[in-house]
């Protein structure tokens, strides 16, 4: 017992400020690991893994004390348990890293500049509405992306560039299951839509609505890996969501999903157009 006193006076009087630098970094890491397991509801995962690695230290330590006269096994097995598990995260969420990459590398985007007025913004705005209450009525699918920075290049190759001002009728048409490009998203930035008929990734995520579909995937997944909102029109039910940094919101009505796509323009404005008239069209 006077011998394991010693050795851990000794290991302890040895520290020097290495040692906090190392205590930091670890620290650092296990909270970005929490709050990684927290964001996709696995507090228990992250309970385990927390209560694991605070076990590996603790013998790692106690084997430095005891150098040479024990717990080598138990160590070489925890770290091999470590590697394991680090490549079972890896496979389970591999979809988020995936994300994670994809954000690092937006840079590369193509920015648009759609030198467009708050007028403007405004009146695209409610053409979106528009559209999207009319093809509900009509039980037609939609998925609209509006994009607020950059335009992922690998979204805009799959679609039809377009190019074209914002209006109900386009969308409309471009949505009719008569049309060519009603299965992809029609990508929207300022006023104008860039491209139709873009295909999108789904979302990996488990904790979605088992009623949800291909399009409310897409629009989830699209806003993971961007700052993009999107909105949903479902073909089975008329539905309209809204998603925005992973979330879908549903059963929009027409004044909130207005409200919403002006803030993502970021503009309070009224047009200058017969106000009345398009209110009309809401009810």
């Amino acid at each position: 017992m006077y011998l394991l006193a010693s050795a851990v006076t000794d290991f302890f009087s040895a520290m020097n400020w290495l040692w906090i630098v190392d205590l930091v970094a670890f620290l650092a890491v296990a909270v970005l690991v929490f709050m990684f397991f927290n964001r996709h509801h696995s507090i228990k995962l992250a309970v385990f893994i927390s209560l694991y690695m605070l076990v590996y230290i603790a013998v790692y330590v106690l084997s430095k004390i005891l150098e040479g006269t024990g717990l080598y096994i138990t160590l070489q097995i925890m770290k091999y348990a470590t590697i394991f598990i680090m490549i079972a995260i890896i496979v389970v969420y591999q979809n988020d890293f995936k994300v994670m990459f994809a954000k690092l590398a937006r840079g590369s985007d193509k920015v648009y500049d759609i030198n467009a007025t708050d007028e403007a913004l405004v009146n695209a705005a409610h053409e979106m509405v528009t559209a999207c209450q009319n093809m509900a009525k009509n039980d037609i699918g939609a998925l609209i992306i509006i994009v607020r920075t950059t335009v992922p290049d690998r979204i805009l190759d799959t679609g039809t560039e377009l190019n074209a001002i914002v209006s109900s009728g386009l969308l409309e048409s471009i949505f009719s299951t008569k049309g060519p490009l009603h299965d992809g998203a029609v990508v929207v930035k300022g006023n104008k839509i860039l491209s139709a008929g873009c295909f999108l990734p789904l979302s990996k995520e488990v904790d979605i609505a088992k009623d949800l579909g291909t399009r409310h995937r897409a629009a989830i997944g699209i806003t993971e890996e961007s700052d993009a909102v999107a909105i949903v029109v479902s073909e089975e039910t008329g539905v309209i969501s809204i998603a925005q940094a992973g979330k879908i919101v549903r059963y929009m009505t027409p004044e909130r999903l207005l409200d919403e796509i002006k803030l993502a323009y970021n503009v309070s404005a009224k047009p200058k157009t017969n106000e009345k008239k398009r209110e009309r069209k809401f009810i």
